[in-house]
């Protein structure tokens, strides 16, 4: 065989010529002893990123030539309700959120479903006169009753209370609340002061109540102090050591020792918690005082704005059993007037807590003797006051507990 041409294939001649293979032009080995084998350098394109490694001292290095990356795309954000691969939700379970929720939603209807029941059965009364009255007048005037009537009382809550046997019915308490732009004043009308009842001639104010009822008893006011009654509202004995037992006792503070035997009353003096036996026999005492059934109005204030305290108290809406107890009392307690509202009688109880203070005023009507004879100077500046909705001018000398001068009371 012919000898074959030998080349730069390698060691041995007879090879083919490889080196275009790797990238030489000509000769077995790179110029300057470069491996062969080595890739081109090549240039980065305008859209890739030079990679920046960080060096050891924590500054930045010069960019690699030829290195490049890929821009890094965007984090993924977690999915809702996670914490980003903790295991544990950032967020209340939403399980446990919405029995939370629930229960607000139920005990909010329990707030407003618990009155509207009661209210259904209050028993409503027809008080506003025929004939001629006083014209409508700013702010709202309360007409508060309290009846004296023993009916629906056994014969045994008789005696226990003290009421006695009585026949009929008349008013035991009659006040005024009037609300407005000024201070709230409750005024109390002694149940003796002698006035012109229509149709009966001049005798005590509460008469009107046993011969004509509500319609005769507001016609009466009206005629006498020239106020226009609103609303009106009732209670019975009973009603009061209901309300005051629903509210969990109220307390009293009575200047002096009473013990009457009457009305089965026997405390000491100075502040003291009463149950509702108690707090009606303290508003019905008139013979341990010696200015009597006006010292009685005053005790009977006190109660009334006792028990409006109570109810306006936050415990009495946080405990439901406290709640439903008050509730209830009241169709138990209370009569209101014909097209008296829940809303109406609300405010009404409301009004009854400030009546005292910087929120309010607590009179007596102003009187010139204990026969009950009213001052009528002093009676119709008062009442003057209320009509024209200026409470808040009333002269401190012209509201006194018991309806007399300071000069005569001390």
């Amino acid at each position: 065989m012919a000898d074959r041409p030998r080349g730069n294939g390698g060691p041995d001649e007879g090879t083919p010529e490889y080196n275009w293979l790797y990238g030489n032009k000509g000769a077995g080995s790179a110029p300057g002893g470069q491996d062969a084998t080595r890739a081109v350098p090549q240039q980065p394109r305008a859209d890739q990123t030079q990679v920046m490694p960080a060096s050891p001292a924590g500054g930045t290095t010069t960019p690699t030539p030829g290195r490049t990356s890929r821009p890094t795309p965007p984090p993924i954000a977690p999915p809702p309700g996670t914490s980003g691969g903790k295991g544990r939700s950032s967020r209340f379970p939403r399980p446990r959120l919405r029995w939370i929720w629930l229960l607000i939603l139920l005990w909010v209807i329990y707030l407003v479903a618990v009155p509207l029941y009661a209210w259904t059965k209050v028993e409503k009364v027809d008080f506003e006169p025929k004939g001629a009255r006083p014209d409508d007048q700013p702010g709202t005037t309360y007409l508060l009753v309290g009846s004296d009537s023993r009916a629906g009382l056994s014969k045994e809550e008789r005696k226990e209370l003290g009421t006695g046997n009585a026949a009929g019915q008349r008013t035991d308490t009659i006040m005024l609340l009037h609300t407005g732009d000024g201070p709230n004043v409750l005024t109390s009308i002694p149940r003796d002061s002698l006035v012109e009842v229509p149709g009966h001639g001049t005798t005590k104010i509460n008469a009107a109540y046993a011969y004509g009822g509500p319609k005769l008893l507001v016609k009466t006011i009206e005629n006498e102090t020239g106020i226009r009654i609103d609303d009106y509202v009732e209670v019975g004995f009973g009603g009061v050591v209901d309300m005051v037992d629903a509210v969990g006792g109220i307390e009293i503070c009575p200047t002096q020792r009473m013990k009457d035997k009457l009305a089965n009353l026997n405390i000491k003096k100075g502040c003291q918690e009463v149950d509702g036996k108690t707090a009606l026999a303290y508003a019905r005492s008139r013979h341990t005082s010696n200015i009597g059934d006006i010292d009685r109005a005053r005790h009977q204030r006190e109660v009334v704005s006792a028990v409006g305290s109570e109810v306006a108290s936050p415990w009495s809406v946080i405990n439901p059993f406290r709640y439903w107890d008050i509730n209830m009392a009241v169709p138990e307690s209370f009569a209101f007037g014909e097209g008296t509202g829940p809303l109406r009688a609300a405010m009404w109880a409301s009004a009854m807590t400030n009546v005292n203070g910087d929120d309010g005023l607590t009179c007596g009507v102003p009187i010139s003797d204990l026969a009950v004879h009213w001052d009528e100077q002093r009676s119709q500046e008062l009442f003057g006051h209320i009509i024209d909705d200026t409470t808040d001018e009333i002269p401190k000398g012209l509201c006194t507990p018991t309806g007399l001068p300071k000069s005569v009371t001390g």
